[in-house]
């Protein structure tokens, strides 16, 4: 693995030697593991508050496991075009999963029809099970919502969104996957 794929792995340890320019061979001698032991093993998280263990992959593993446009949304925080998921059009019971890792994000009953184009939710199932970060691709700041255990770029959240939160989150369908109840 070179260091762009370090980088874009969006690992802290791999951004470390992404960044620093030290080869994979250097990376495991200072962690005392041999070349080509696995990046889960690899790679330890700052936060073991988690209730999860993180899932931590190359893009090739990613790219294994994804379709192409799972792959361009969740792993390049690409965005899907509106009206496009067949997520919005799901009012049954049940729950929204990362189509990365399976961690539960929504549930169907926090779901609400937002005229945008992609699914909304007020509320996730868990807070811990997103992530947020601050997103200045685009002329103005918004908030990025990213799967907690894999780093999935799932979409954005806004504060337009109805009661009780007042938030919606505004989440990509091909980057989640429905599981009926």
């Amino acid at each position: 693995m070179d260091r762009r794929e370090f980088l874009q792995s969006g690992t802290i340890f791999g951004a470390l030697i992404a960044v620093s320019g030290f080869s994979m061979a250097s990376a495991c001698a200072t962690k005392n593991l041999a070349v080509g032991t696995a990046i889960d093993d690899a790679v330890s998280t700052d936060n073991d508050n988690l209730p999860f263990k993180k899932v931590i992959k190359t893009d090739a593993e990613w790219k294994k496991i994804l379709t192409p446009e799972q792959y361009r949304i969740t792993r390049q925080a690409g965005t899907e075009a509106p009206y496009s998921s067949p997520l919005n059009d799901i009012h049954d019971k049940g729950t929204f999963a990362c189509v990365c890792c399976d961690l539960p994000l929504f549930s169907s009953e926090t779901k609400f029809e937002s005229h945008t184009g992609w699914p909304s939710f007020y509320t996730p199932i868990k807070k811990i099970n997103v992530k947020e970060n601050v997103d200045n691709s685009l002329l103005e700041t918004r908030t990025e919502v990213l799967c907690n255990r894999c780093d999935a770029h799932l979409g954005h959240v806004f504060d337009d969104g109805p009661k009780p939160t007042g938030l919606r989150y505004c989440m990509n369908g091909a980057a989640m996957k429905f599981i009926k109840a």
